[in-house]
């Protein structure tokens, strides 16, 4: 038996040699790296692999126009969303099986976000308990800010969609996001016995349309997979399950912007889903500005697909949306150092955002617009 206080010095010990470790990383891409470093190749290929480039160099591409002289004293990054203040526009996009990555999971990467002021998205396909990862936000928050948010993937039918939307609400989550792009999820990783989607039902009959014999009269893609598929009917059915925010996730075209907004939905999320879903999608930052257009100020729309900097982050509100999804950089954070690497990520894009604002003249969020890209925006 350990001697009394030697848990807590071992807990004080681990925390000063993470934060030495942080003060020797200046950059998302030295995350990166780290991360590479500390996890096993295939797990690490899981999480590298997407198509995700054309996303990132139509980011970094952008040109973006300096305003010198300009008086930025007491400026700020806060954003207001559905009622929630946040302290920056950078939310963590749902990411599956966090526990890959980090013993501490989503619960770590929940509790960094809230400790920066800002909000997280819990994936369906969450390692742990919604309930524990909701509880670590707001310990994060030190218990005063809103619930995580809660992206869902269509469970194949309705009644099983609408339990696993009742645990998250259960457990506290404050506004739901609509996964739509990506139907259907086929695993491309076998995962280890300790890191399972715990919130979801056991499979049981699920897979018994997928499969289907391999013969003329029969469709593995529209009378399996696509059998279980959500459609706009079930939109509308979902906006009447609950009164929390109601977002779509993984809209490209503006006519499906118009539909969203048709059906009640109180948000849209741009995103090609890193480009892993259909291949020669269009690039989501290609996207934004018809969206933006067609929604026109009737509700937010946030953007996903690319970031890697707070100057990505920049573009993208140049491009009219009104936040960002942050996705891997994050997790090359929780990879390294678990939460504290997450606080750090998320720190080293907003200082970098707050930079760009002041070099480009922008004292606030609201200042940030098209005038602020140069004539020749990006490079198809």
């Amino acid at each position: 038996m350990s001697a009394p206080g030697a848990d807590a010095r071992a807990v004080q010990v681990a925390e000063a040699e993470g934060l030495a470790a942080l003060a020797c990383v200046e950059s998302v891409d030295a995350y990166r790296a780290l991360a590479r470093a500390r996890l096993a190749p295939g797990i690490w290929n899981y999480l590298d692999e997407d198509d995700s480039a054309g996303n990132v160099q139509a980011l970094q591409q952008s040109r973006l126009m300096p305003r010198p002289l300009c008086d930025v004293r007491g400026g700020h990054t806060r954003v207001s969303l559905f009622g929630q203040v946040l302290q920056h526009p950078l939310l963590l996009a749902p990411i599956a099986y966090q526990r890959l990555f980090h013993v501490q999971g989503e619960c770590a990467s929940a509790m960094a976000s809230a400790a920066q002021g800002g909000q997280c998205v819990l994936s369906s396909l969450a390692s742990q308990p919604f309930a524990d990862i909701v509880s670590a936000a707001r310990a994060g928050s030190g218990e005063a800010g809103a619930g995580a948010w809660f992206q869902l993937y269509w469970q194949g039918n309705r009644e099983r969609t609408v339990r696993l939307l009742q645990r998250a609400l259960n457990a506290g989550c404050s506004a739901i996001v609509f996964t739509v792009d990506a139907p259907i999820k086929r695993a491309t990783l076998v995962l280890p016995a300790h890191v399972q989607a715990v919130n979801l039902e056991p499979a049981d009959a699920r897979g018994a349309a997928s499969a289907l014999p391999l013969h003329a009269a029969s469709s593995q893609v529209f009378g399996g997979w696509m059998a279980e598929a959500p459609t706009w009917d079930d939109v509308r059915w979902l906006r009447s399950q609950t009164g929390l925010p109601l977002l779509l996730k993984g809209l490209l075209h503006p006519d499906d912007a118009q539909a969203a907004l048709d059906a009640g939905c109180d948000g849209i999320v741009v995103s090609n889903h890193g480009g892993r879903v259909l291949a020669g999608a269009p690039i989501s930052l290609q996207a934004l500005d018809a969206i933006v257009q067609r929604v026109a100020g009737r509700v937010p729309v946030l953007f996903d697909s690319g970031v890697r900097s707070g100057r990505d982050v920049f573009v993208a509100l140049a491009h009219g949306a009104a936040a960002v999804l942050l996705g891997r950089p994050y997790v090359w954070g929780l990879a390294a150092q678990g939460a504290l690497g997450v606080a750090h990520v998320i720190r080293l894009l907003r200082d970098d955002l707050e930079m760009t604002m002041a070099l480009t003249g922008c004292a606030q969020l609201a200042d940030i617009g098209p005038h602020c890209l140069s004539p020749v925006s990006y490079i198809a």
